[in-house]
């Protein structure tokens, strides 16, 4: 089936690999991306990629009900993934990430009902994130977030996207919406936007800087590569069940000072450069995600993840592009954002989010 993918925010991390994975996995499809370029969007990261008949870009808000109706109008499929995102941010204000992510899910949902319900077909599939579920106990190495777990965000991020969560489930339920729901654990991989943990200490290290580690660094969680994310997504937009939820992850916990010494290892660095920093409030303690519900009923699995492998992988990319994260940091887009939140001056370069 030749499908029109409407993907949002594909030109954030997550979203701009995806763009790449489906032209790559599904050349026949095409794809309209929307981005409002705030924050972690950057045209930059999906420079290889033409428009031409399979792929345009919309530089647009998500909370445009006007143009979100007319890009959806001329789609099949809906994969939301424009999102704020960064847990710092959503303390020091709250307010972008209720915007974005709750009225912008909302805005898309509305306009996917109308179109969808009129011609009796169409899916839309949402990124939630593992952080909806709250903290598991460090004591506890058995225990691990189900779909069936209770929601319980502790934080202004978390909490807006279980809102956003839960309002794809109600238009499911009220409407009969075809939705999917993927909770997926901490993405790693190129592109990522250096207020990230793994590109901030790369990023850091390369320019010989120390790499700041929240509280006691014992805060666990599971990483994935965004590859394998993206087919997780794929998959779910073929194949999953209307109105399902499933959680992604790779069974790839680490410490975030397990993390960070293998980051060091990588770059021939030693625990010297490791600055200890006052924790973040409300840090959860450990994410943790029970795959089986995807691995099972649609038999994917995480492929591309394995460490170390993966990690170096990862290293060796922001190494061979230097000129695109020196670009972020500190060059083309800086001004932007210190104008749009008020960051970046260098004690804000130098704040670890670790999720």
């Amino acid at each position: 089936m030749t499908r029109h993918v409407l993907i949002t925010g594909g030109c954030g991390f997550i979203g701009s690999n995806f763009v790449r994975y489906v032209r790559a996995q599904r050349p026949a499809w095409r794809i309209t991306n929307i981005d409002k370029l705030t924050e972690a969007g950057n045209l930059q990261n999906l420079a290889d990629v033409p428009e031409d008949e399979r792929y345009r870009f919309v530089m647009g808000d998500i909370c445009d009900a006007p143009l979100v109706g007319r890009l959806i109008h001329d789609c099949t499929d809906i994969v939301h993934l424009a999102a704020e995102t960064h847990v710092d941010r959503s303390i020091m204000d709250a307010r972008p990430f209720i915007h974005s992510n709750v009225l912008g899910t909302q805005t898309i949902l509305d306009a996917a009902l109308r179109t969808f319900e009129a011609r009796s077909s169409g899916r839309l599939v949402f990124a939630s994130t593992d952080e909806v579920y709250g903290s598991l106990p460090l004591d506890r190495p058995d225990l691990k977030f189900t779909e069936d777990s209770p929601l319980r965000p502790n934080n202004p991020y978390s909490a807006s996207k279980a809102a956003a969560d839960m309002m794809v489930r109600a238009y499911h339920e009220t409407f009969g919406l075809d939705c999917v729901v993927t909770r997926c654990c901490n993405n790693f991989g190129p592109n990522q936007f250096p207020e990230k943990v793994i590109p901030l200490f790369v990023t850091n290290l390369l320019e010989g800087k120390h790499v700041p580690l929240y509280g006691d660094g014992k805060n666990v969680r599971d990483w994935i590569h965004v590859e394998d994310y993206c087919s997780a997504l794929l998959t779910m937009l073929e194949r999953g069940q209307s109105g399902a939820t499933y959680n992604v992850g790779a069974n790839n916990e680490r410490s975030n000072l397990e993390l960070t010494r293998e980051l060091l290892r990588v770059l021939g660095q030693g625990p010297d450069m490791i600055r200890h920093v006052a924790d973040r409030l409300g840090h959860d303690r450990r994410y943790a995600i029970d795959a089986t519900k995807l691995e099972t009923e649609l038999s994917w699995q995480a492929t591309r993840s394995a460490w170390p492998e993966a990690l170096e992988r990862t290293v060796r990319w922001y190494q061979d592009n230097e000129s695109w994260w020196r670009a972020v940091k500190s060059g083309v887009y800086k001004d932007y954002y210190r104008r749009q939140y008020g960051l970046f001056d260098e004690a804000e370069m130098d704040s670890p989010s670790a999720r």
